[in-house]
């Protein structure tokens, strides 16, 4: 009997073996199947969630190992199942468009329309320079006249000449040139200029402003897709620790409040990372946006950056920088130039006018030529006068000195504008300095909480497995790591949109 129960024993302790065996075996094929199925192409350096589920000792029961190994054999085939969240990127990444940040800019600069409206405001501004600026040119008219009238009749209502009225036929031409108006045209010519170069640098404004746009979409998508690698690798954790706690609930070896809290903690992270797939299409759509697609393109980004650089270490020379470079601030100078222009013209009205006349053309048909009826009045066959004009304004109800007036006020209101954006370029290049400098130092403090709640949770997972820890204290650890992550991905992203904003912010060119 007794040589029966040593068989039996060893038999028993044969099939732990095994077991025990088959379960370091599984754990590692495991955790390979999953490091393998999160493809880390663009994360950025950020700790990734580190799967802390390790073989048990021998201190363990055989039904915890066993449960362990069907845990491991579960998470391995949802790993490589084709509908689960991980294989979803690497099928997508195959019908998408291959993007750099530097390509994106290009786009926008091609595709948006916001381009395309700045230059033709611009070319429709050299437009107007060009109709002020014929004033100073010579007029030229041509003009063919043919009269059938009541012969000899003269006008007698509508004017206060009476010319006589003729049957005639005759072609001519005009020329009236501009001599003098003291200033007025002249300085309207120099007002319209100075607004076609405030035109110019209000279309360079909105080419900055669509390449930080761009930076910006750019850098939301790209964080966007981090966060949802993210969310997957915390889903794929938060599973393989579901199935162990399921499988040592129904063997009796942890309680229903361990797996209810393992359920909890798995649903929060497919809720996170539903809202993460779903931020990725948001941000992709916006990509689409300012590049000016009207049509749904998906985007492989590259990352191109792989070392942060650090913030400038001056402001007060970037602020310089902006006051020389900002094009906003450049056109509001050539605006408040152009008012004072413009006043100058308008008051300038109060000056005389001086033109010359000039007037040629032939008479072929009149009426010396059917019996000389009238041969007075058309002497020659030709025409032709020159003269000189001087047009003086004396009194029109102060039409041109509310004029003046008018102009010059909009003058000084032009250069309070200046003065004011001037004031807000200054604000506005040391705040987004200051939250550079404030992100580059959120970047490094970011990654030393992931390494620290990486650490945690590998120790909060190893006091589950030996029974020395609660699933509280795991759910905590696990929720560290994933709001650690996140941090850490955000802090980087949010670091690089700082430094396009500092750049947009000192007028720095594309």
């Amino acid at each position: 009997m007794n040589q029966n129960l040593d068989k039996v024993t060893s038999v028993r302790r044969v099939i732990l073996g095994i077991a025990l065996s088959l379960a370091c075996a599984m754990t590692q094929f495991g955790f390979a199947q999953a490091d393998k199925s999160s493809p880390t192409e663009n994360l950025p350096s950020a700790p990734k969630p580190q799967m802390a589920a390790r073989p048990m000792t021998g201190g363990v029961s055989s039904l915890n190992q066993l449960a362990l190994t069907a845990a491991l054999q579960s998470e391995s085939q949802n790993t490589s199942s084709p509908n689960s969240p991980t294989s979803q990127p690497a099928q997508a990444q195959a019908n998408s468009m291959q993007l750099t940040r530097t390509q994106a800019e290009q786009l926008a600069l091609k595709n948006n329309p916001r381009i395309s409206v700045g230059r033709l405001l611009a070319l429709a501004q050299h437009q107007a320079y060009r109709e002020t600026r014929a004033a100073e040119l010579p007029t030229f008219n041509g003009a063919i006249t043919a009269v059938e009238a009541n012969e000899g009749s003269r006008i007698g209502a509508g004017a206060l000449n009476a010319p006589r009225l003729l049957e005639h036929a005759g072609a001519g031409v005009t020329l009236n040139q501009l001599i003098t108006d003291f200033g007025r045209t002249m300085n309207l010519v120099s007002s319209s200029k100075l607004q076609e170069k405030a035109q110019n640098a209000s279309a360079l404004a909105t080419t900055e402003g669509i390449v930080l746009a761009t930076d910006q979409a750019f850098y939301n998508a790209l964080e966007a897709q981090a966060l949802l690698k993210v969310a997957q690798q915390t889903v794929t954790t938060r599973q393989s620790v579901q199935h162990q706690v399921d499988v040592l609930t129904q063997n009796k070896l942890k309680s229903t409040l361990d797996l209810s809290f393992a359920n909890v903690n798995l649903s929060q992270a497919k809720l996170l990372m539903l809202n993460a797939q779903n931020n990725v299409d948001s941000t992709t759509a916006a990509l689409s946006a300012v590049l000016g697609f009207d049509k749904e393109v998906r985007y492989d980004l590259i990352d191109e950056e792989t070392q942060l650089p650090s913030p400038p270490p001056d402001v007060d020379v970037l602020i310089n920088t902006a006051l020389q470079q900002r094009p906003d601030l450049q056109a509001l100078h050539y605006d408040q130039q152009a008012a004072d222009k413009f006043h100058r013209a308008q008051r300038d009205q109060l000056f005389p006018t001086i033109s010359a006349l000039g007037i040629a053309g032939v008479i072929p048909v009149r009426p010396d030529c059917f019996g000389g009826c009238f041969p007075n009045y058309f002497i020659s066959s030709w025409y032709g006068a020159i003269g000189v004009n001087m047009n003086i304004p004396i009194f029109n109800g102060f039409l041109y000195t509310a004029q003046a007036s008018e102009a010059n006020y909009r003058a000084k209101a032009a250069a309070e504008n200046t003065r004011d954006l001037r004031d807000q370029v200054v604000r506005d290049v040391r705040t987004a300095w200051l939250t550079a400098n404030t992100s580059f130092q959120r970047v490094g403090v970011a990654a030393e909480l992931a390494k620290q709640a990486d650490l945690s949770l590998s120790l909060a997972q190893d006091r589950y497995n030996l029974g020395l820890g609660s699933i509280v204290e795991l759910s905590q650890a696990q929720l560290q790591q994933t709001d650690a992550a996140i941090g850490y991905v955000n802090a980087q992203y949010q670091y690089r949109l700082s430094l396009s904003t500092l750049n947009f912010e000192i007028g720095m060119q594309p």
